[in-house]
């Protein structure tokens, strides 16, 4: 399976959650709560609105791979770790500023580096956090934490990490995906 998405807009992304926001990826949780409840924590901590972007976008390489492997008749290989952090940001990045593609990029390096200096961050780990780390490279070593912490994006990588891993609650109610179109617009480089 090799993703290679068409061009990024505003209506492309929504139609992406339309059609694939309902399937699940090593969660019971949807694509679209999981989306919608990581960008809720983000608003509710108070983020710029680069970040809420980047928590309401943060897994749309999953949602991407879905449409390729459709578009191919294959279906997805949940053994293999599908980069789905690198894929999503560089897709965003034609449409959205580093601001929010920085952390969608670093969200998995963030929770290898939280399981490896936070031994009780790793304990708790939904599981299917816990199959998709083995499946990212598991755990940093001491010279990979380093680059990690001296990365200029470091903070908001671990912030929207935490979010992430809290956005995972099946039947939490949070606005819906119609009360974030005004800060995407605001927010992309071509507001629409």
């Amino acid at each position: 399976m090799t993703v290679t998405p068409g061009a990024p807009s505003l209506e492309a992304i929504h139609a992406l959650y339309e059609q694939w926001g309902s399937d699940t990826y090593d969660e019971e949780l949807s694509q679209l709560a999981h989306a919608l409840q990581t960008a809720a924590l983000a608003r509710v901590a108070g983020a710029a609105d680069e970040l809420v972007v980047a928590a309401l976008l943060h897994d749309v390489g999953h949602l991407l791979a879905l449409e390729a492997d459709s578009a191919d008749g294959t279906p997805v290989d949940s053994s293999v770790d599908l980069v789905h952090e690198a894929v999503g940001a560089r897709y965003l990045a034609r449409l959205f500023p580093p601001a929010v593609t920085g952390p969608v990029a670093l969200h998995v390096r963030a929770k290898r580096y939280r399981g490896t200096v936070e031994p009780a961050y790793l304990a708790g780990l939904s599981a299917g956090s816990t199959a998709s780390l083995a499946k990212q490279g598991g755990l940093l070593a001491a010279d990979e934490v380093a680059l990690f912490e001296a990365m200029p994006g470091f903070a908001d990588a671990l912030a929207l990490r935490g979010w992430d891993d809290g956005g995972k609650l099946d039947g939490l109610d949070v606005p819906g995906w119609e009360s974030y179109c005004d800060l995407l617009r605001t927010v992309a480089f071509d507001a629409i």
